[in-house]
């Protein structure tokens, strides 16, 4: 299997690097590894979706 970095994965889905190390962190990117204190993520990941809520007030 291919990985990319967190980096690679944030320029890829338009998204910052700190974004993916935090989607890494709570588990919401399948596969994602922590080598040392390196996150690397499966090429064909998908990103995850956004599940915060947008308000309209």
């Amino acid at each position: 299997m291919d990985y990319i970095s967190a980096k690679e994965a944030a320029e890829k889905w338009g998204i910052s690097k700190r974004r993916v190390q935090t989607l890494c962190s709570e588990g919401r990117i399948k596969g994602a590894l922590k080598v040392g204190m390196v996150w690397v993520i499966p090429s064909m990941a998908v990103k995850p979706a956004d599940n915060r809520k947008k308000t309209n007030d």
